[in-house]
């Protein structure tokens, strides 16, 4: 097929990954460790993305612990989120306290997800046989006799062919691999989408993250230090009504929510300072072909509830590396090494999956669709399932290590 372009280079390596978020990343890191050849092509030419998630929960600081790297991450600027509360007009209800959890880091932390990147890619180029190309927009994936051999990827002057042992999509939510290697997904329909900004935050309001729901409203506020990163969620399909209300019924609706927020709301000046998610939760049936594999959100769309998506990644980044990392050294990988990490992280990933829909249907569409105003699930109030939301949002399903 090399007819079809003219291809300026042919780079062979043992793991070409094709996405440079957080699975993608760690997971370099964890082969190069190895002293596994690895190639990550990231399509962007930086890894500076508006309103990605930025929380490291305690399961991925355990993870980042096991490296060697938790002191020297923590060096770096950050806020931490030792509880979840939601406030609504007539009492304020803590839905996750981590300061409970029995681990070393009872917190979640909140670091822009760019610095995150760049520590870890930074980490990984320390390694000689590692690879990292920015600017790289995979469009093709390499198959012989039934076998991905690696993709062909359009940057720097032309077209280029990366051959490899194994080819990795971490490619995200809108995944350009699952859509080369025809993979099904089975979704799930979502009650929300999310309307994403930042307004300033004052030194004397509350560190952690805060919820304000009131009966037809959600707005949910991270900590980003001076800033407020604010999520405003609505009705599944509700953008464009809002869009033609315009801007000022947004900031009017936001303040009769969180009325501090008049002295700054002005801020809020334009549409381009708004960025729009459609909230899915989707998950593909067969997460690998022979030769490829896909991890994080490229196999599994996550919803932002509990801001799960991120340590997820990572941890599909780990199993990964833990089930691979030999067969990888030997150069030859069997469809059935491949299966093994579907088949210890596809419990998890429904398991997690379902907590978010529970939370979904049970908070999220009385409010937003009944207008009715907040009450805890009746399950949630039961003693021995009070910490259930804390462990699962900050420790997930299983515990992950690395074992390599």
């Amino acid at each position: 097929m090399n007819d079809a372009h003219e291809i300026v280079d042919v780079i062979t390596t043992d793991c070409c990954i094709v996405g440079g978020g957080p699975a993608g990343a760690v997971l370099s890191l964890l082969l190069a460790r190895q002293g596994i050849s690895v190639m990550l092509l990231e399509a962007h030419k930086d890894f500076d993305r508006d309103f990605r998630g930025d929380t490291i929960h305690p399961s991925v600081m355990q993870i980042i612990e096991e490296l060697g790297l938790s002191d020297r991450i923590l060096q770096l600027p950050h806020t931490k989120m030792h509880r979840l509360q939601i406030q609504t007009p007539q009492d304020t209800v803590t839905l996750a306290d981590f300061s409970h959890l029995k681990t070393r880091y009872p917190y979640i932390m909140m670091l822009p997800q760019v610095k995150f990147l760049e520590f870890i890619t930074q980490e990984a180029q320390k390694y000689p046989n590692f690879h990292l190309v920015m600017g790289a927009n995979v469009q093709e994936l390499i198959a012989e006799n039934g076998v991905i051999q690696g993709v062909r990827y359009r940057g720097q002057g032309g077209w280029h062919e990366v051959r490899a042992i194994l080819t990795i999509g971490a490619d995200g939510r809108h995944s350009r691999l699952r859509q080369l290697g025809g993979f099904e997904s089975i979704a799930t329909s979502s009650p929300m989408d999310v309307l994403w900004f930042r307004l300033p935050r004052q030194s004397e309001e509350i560190t952690g993250g805060m919820g304000r729901f009131a009966a037809g409203h959600i707005v949910v506020m991270l900590n980003r230090g001076e800033e407020w990163q604010i999520a405003y969620v609505i009705p599944k399909g509700g953008y464009q009504q809002l869009r033609a209300a315009g801007l000022e019924e947004l900031k009017k609706s936001i303040v009769e929510i969180v009325p501090e927020l008049n002295n700054r709301i002005q801020h809020l000046q334009d549409w381009s300072q708004v960025a729009f998610l459609s909230v899915e939760s989707s998950r593909v049936q067969r997460w690998y072909l022979p030769g490829l594999l896909l991890i994080g959100d490229a196999a599994h769309v996550m919803s932002p509830v509990g801001g799960v998506g991120i340590n997820y990644a990572i941890q599909d980044a780990v199993v990964t590396a833990n089930v691979l990392s030999k067969s990888l050294k030997q150069r030859h990988v069997e469809v059935s090494d491949l299966a093994q990490v579907q088949q210890r992280r596809e419990l998890p990933t429904r398991l997690i999956q379902a907590f978010q829909s529970f939370i979904q249907k049970q908070i999220f569409t009385p409010i937003l669709t009944e207008n009715q105003t907040f009450q805890p699930p009746w399950l949630l109030r039961l003693p021995i399932l009070r910490d259930l939301p804390a462990r699962l949002i900050a420790l997930g399903v299983f515990p992950v290590h690395v074992q390599i």
